[in-house]
């Protein structure tokens, strides 16, 4: 077993996951001993089948477990009949305000439904919501959000807090417990990080329900990813956490990319090839930036867990290589030191072909035979 391989003992990179019970959002188990699972949402019209079905598709290419798709009219949820027969994963609809939507989606073939019971309406009617879920093997989540507390909560806290967001979420746990209903899990988000993954914190410590972790409204691309990496970064390592979103103002599949990221990271998933490079500096004896933009961009298809590092120079790149599956350190005149498995391998010179050119063929090389070794 090589230095580098995710499953060499390292006791100080040992995160212990909070025990929750074991649900299932369709075939996909969510909590227990499961895998974290990636989640992202649609943001065509669900009405509009034929597009929710291409942009599912491609969130299902980039890796999703698991996506969500808004019902907030009839034609929405009534679409989902044709949507769920067209996709490969589980679906969840997100339901808010209309009891009858939440049935309906129920009745259609949605895995999941995303609700707020306090906002369904009445007893009665939140009672139907969950009879159409138990009837139709339906899981549920449960969405508190900073930005939608119940308004007694707000008087008797002042403000959103993470107490009256974890009194809000119990509230709601206890409506469905009282329908003996137990096959869901529960959000606790805020756009604020401090007060998401402490309400979360609290709640891991109130409830062994699976819990949907994200930092709600992040932002765009980069911040959002920045302040979603922070929040949820926290509760990952510290266990907390069996299904995420990372919930960004760009297009949904970097949300499953940035979601995957961070749980390779953590060591948590692995899927697709995890690229360790310098920043570059004056001793780089090739153009690392540009190259490490192009393996990116031309290794993305790749879905077999795989390190490759890229150096510049031999300050560092010998010992990264060691780490990794396959390693690249610059030297001089166009001439670099290739590592496979952590052990010099030989010696690459910049010629006829590019150096992305040359680890493109050696990583697609290498996850067909790790494919087949693991068949």
């Amino acid at each position: 077993m090589k230095q580098g391989d995710p499953t060499h003992h390292r006791p100080w990179r040992m995160i212990e996951r909070r025990n929750s019970r074991k649900i299932w959002v369709g075939d996909v188990a969510v909590g227990g001993d499961a895998p974290i699972t990636v989640q992202s949402m649609t943001n065509t019209l669900t009405s509009d089948a034929k597009a929710t079905i291409a942009q599912i598709k491609e969130l299902e290419e980039a890796g999703a477990d698991i996506v969500r798709v808004s019902c907030p009219d009839e034609d929405s949820s009534a679409a989902l009949k044709k949507i769920v027969r067209e996709v490969n994963v589980p679906i969840v609809a997100d339901i808010h305000f209309h009891y009858k939507r939440g049935i309906e989606a129920a009745e259609n073939g949605a895995a999941c439904l995303r609700i707020n019971p306090g906002n369904i309406g009445s007893k009665e009617r939140v009672a139907e919501v969950i009879k159409a879920a138990k009837d139709n093997n339906c899981s549920i989540r449960v969405g508190v959000n900073a930005g939608s507390l119940e308004r007694d909560l707000l008087e008797q806290y002042g403000e959103p807090c993470p107490e009256a967001m974890v009194e809000s979420a119990l509230r709601h746990i206890q409506i469905l417990e009282d329908h003996d209903f137990f096959n869901f899990k529960i959000s606790c988000k805020a756009s604020d990080v401090f007060l998401a993954v402490a309400a979360y914190q609290q709640l891991a410590e109130a409830c062994d329900y699976p819990l949907h972790v994200g930092i709600t409204e992040a932002g765009g691309l980069r911040t959002g990813t920045i302040k979603s990496s922070i929040g949820m970064g926290n509760l990952l390592w510290a266990g907390i956490g069996d299904t995420i979103r990372v919930s960004l103002s760009a297009d949904p599949v970097e949300e499953i990319k940035a979601g995957f990221d961070i749980l390779k990271s953590l060591g948590l998933r692995h899927r697709g090839v995890n690229v360790i490079s310098c920043p570059s500096c004056a001793r780089q004896q090739f153009q690392v930036i540009e190259t490490v933009q192009k393996l990116e961009e031309r290794l993305a298809h790749i879905t077999t867990p795989m390190s490759v590092s890229i150096i510049g120079c031999v300050v560092n790149g010998p010992g990264e290589a060691l780490m990794t599956d396959i390693g690249l350190t610059g030297g001089g005149s166009g001439t670099h030191q290739i590592y496979i498995d952590g052990e010099k391998a030989n010696r690459f010179h910049e010629g006829d072909q590019t150096i992305a050119d040359y680890i493109v063929e050696m990583v697609e090389e290498k996850a067909k035979t790790m494919e087949v070794g693991n068949a």
